[in-house]
């Protein structure tokens, strides 16, 4: 499944290459620090063990891989992966303490990762900048040993109606917090259209079911503003 606005040429490197400065603070904003608990959410899922290999694809600032080092006692191993080298070097300095870590400058729909190289997949609010969404659940499933675990977390569709209605008001607000964190006004339109235009939760489980993970589920969070999708390679 090919996405339109994300194929636009340049759009989202674009994007990252004016927000990666402030991308932490910006989330913090956005989110009211609520994504900290979303993305620790994933990790309580993931439930990982030790002497396990991740792939973090579209790695941003690195807080999914310092949350599974942290999980783990720091033992584990690690691809970052992110298409944004500025997003890279963020996210070196963010986590240089941590040695287990191998950084890759990459697209979700082209890793260079070996087939059959990791026990875990995740991916945290990338998915959707992705062009091609089959593309990226196919490298993941290819770059995954059999029995392991895809972990997508993303923006979805709210199921509630009054909730939904907030959300919608407070996020033609986002681009106007955007100009005054970051400077910057059209970013976070192209977030807030992205968001909008993404599919909804169930039609991710069939994309996922299409692209052979099976077991599939998810689960929402915060009435659905964003979920956690699980699926596993058998």
């Amino acid at each position: 499944m090919q996405q339109y606005l994300q194929n636009r040429e340049g759009l989202v490197e674009n994007v990252f290459n004016k927000v990666y400065d402030k991308y932490d603070l910006m989330n913090d904003f956005m989110s009211f620090g609520i994504h900290r608990i979303w993305k620790k959410n994933l990790l309580t899922w993931m439930n990982p063990s030790s002497n396990k290999t991740l792939a973090d694809v579209a790695c941003g600032t690195g807080d999914i891989g310092k949350l599974y080092l942290d999980f783990t006692n720091k033992d584990n191993k690690i691809f970052c992966i992110d298409p944004n080298k500025s997003m890279i070097k963020k996210a070196k300095n963010k986590l240089k303490n941590y040695k287990n870590i191998k950084w890759i400058v990459d697209s979700a729909e082209n890793l260079s990762l070996k087939e059959n190289s990791c026990d875990y997949y995740t991916i945290s609010f990338g998915l959707r900048n992705t062009k091609s969404l089959n593309k990226s659940l196919s490298e993941a499933y290819r770059v995954l040993r059999p029995g392991g675990r895809y972990l997508c977390l993303e923006f979805s569709k709210i199921q509630n109606s009054n909730l939904e209605f907030i959300y919608k008001y407070y996020s033609t607000i986002i681009p106007h917090i955007g100009k005054f964190i970051v400077g910057e006004k059209k970013p976070y339109e192209y977030l807030t259209k992205s968001i909008d235009e993404f599919i909804n939760q169930d039609e991710l489980i069939e994309l996922m079911k299409q692209n052979y993970f099976q077991n599939c589920s998810y689960r929402n969070l915060s009435g659905g503003i964003v979920a956690i999708h699980s699926g596993w390679k058998i």
